[in-house]
């Protein structure tokens, strides 16, 4: 039975489109920034990407099933990273999140979502697929949650409520395609539905209690979400000019460094957080809808290389990639446009900065290294 190792060309393509359209939304995007250096921040995201590449060739290179014995240590040494930012960490905008090394700032917590994957791929690959009932299910749904519970409170805490939620995002992606009962997953979605429900509640009635849960400038964005017009002058005011700006777009969008919105400085954080709204002011409906058909192109060459993985292991590693990139996209274009409330996530591949694409790199990079080695034998795949 002969072995053919092979790379998927189009994924990397797929990345490849996206390095250059971050470089073009990050130059229009700054440009509302006074810098001697008008490519100062096309330069460092250069620089991301090319560490980034050199990370993912690294992630791809390196066997993803010796991974599944690192799991765990890692994950602990991802733990103790967040500990660290704690008592060590540097403040921006309200939130602890980054540990300072000269000029160049870590963001552990995002370096905790691959963590996440690999050990949460590790504990149910222990199944082999098997299949629950739901009183079956108990069990490794009680162990995926003890460990996804950990860093996301240490991540909460920060504060840090976007990232957070993608440790679920994963966490619930990896369930959902493992043999836990469909009624465990439908019982722990309206678990967290009705936490949402109690938050509601406690806003209503039990004001004090809430805002021992949510913090002031969290509860502030969610106000400028939910009341944009009300709000415009202060929570809001971010997310009326980004809908201001691509609902000026229209179809076309008003051109390269063109936009009034973007260019006259209205939408704050416009080269990192809401460089969605640089598209879709710039390039419109048509410049917007290629970048989400590349996401799309990407979550079908992650799940094509998922199907085709020779074992578990590497399916749960994609899926976990799935999860990552899908809420991660969902997020942040959602409250670019009011859909979602404003959290601190960037868009995947196209936000200036660095732990985040470096996150995204590795990611794609374990994706790279479950395709490389899954072998096509002559009767189909061999699932171990």
């Amino acid at each position: 039975m002969k072995k053919q190792y092979s790379i998927d060309f189009i994924l990397l393509l797929t990345v490849i489109c996206f390095f250059v359209i971050s470089l073009i939304a990050v130059y229009s995007g700054s440009g509302q920034y006074e810098t001697q250096d008008m490519f100062y921040f096309v330069k460092r995201q250069i620089f991301w990407y090319i560490v980034g590449f050199g990370l993912m060739a690294i992630a791809a290179y390196f066997d993803y099933e010796l991974l599944e014995r690192l799991s765990f240590r890692l994950f602990a040494g991802g733990i103790f990273l967040i500990i660290l930012v704690h008592f060590f960490g540097t403040s921006q905008n309200g939130s602890q999140r980054w540990i300072s090394f000269g000029s160049i700032k870590v963001q552990p917590s995002e370096f905790m979502k691959i963590f996440m994957i690999l050990l949460l791929a590790a504990v149910l690959n222990q199944y082999k697929h098997q299949r629950f009932s739901f009183k079956e299910s108990i069990i490794p749904t009680s162990k995926v949650v003890c460990w996804t519970v950990v860093p996301f409170l240490l991540i909460l805490v920060q504060p840090d409520l976007g990232t957070a939620l993608v440790v679920l995002s994963i966490a619930f992606t990896l369930m959902l395609v493992s043999g836990i009962s469909s009624k465990m997953m439908a019982a722990l979605t309206a678990s967290f539905l009705a936490f949402l429900s109690f938050l509601v509640y406690l806003h209503n009635e039990h004001f004090e209690h809430f805002t021992k849960i949510i913090k002031p400038h969290q509860l502030d964005r969610i106000y400028g979400w939910l009341s944009p017009d009300e709000f415009d002058s202060t929570y809001g005011y971010q997310l009326k000019q980004s809908m201001l700006g691509i609902g000026s777009g229209q179809l076309s969008g008003s051109g390269f460094t063109k936009g009034h919105q973007v260019q006259g400085g209205n939408i704050p954080e416009a080269h990192t957080d809401f460089i969605f709204a640089v598209i879709g002011e710039e390039f419109g409906f048509i410049g917007a809808s290629l970048l989400m058909c590349l996401y799309l192109m990407m979550i079908y060459r992650i799940i094509h290389v998922a199907m085709h993985a020779n074992t578990l292991y590497g399916l749960y590693i994609c899926a976990g990639v799935v999860g990552l990139i899908v809420f991660q996209v969902f997020q942040n274009v959602g409250m670019t446009i009011g859909l979602m409330p404003v959290t601190g996530l960037a868009l995947p591949f196209i936000s200036y900065g660095g732990s985040a694409l470096l996150t995204n790199m590795i990611a794609i990079g374990l994706v790279f290294s479950v395709n490389i080695r899954s072998s096509s034998y002559m009767f189909g795949d061999n699932w171990n």
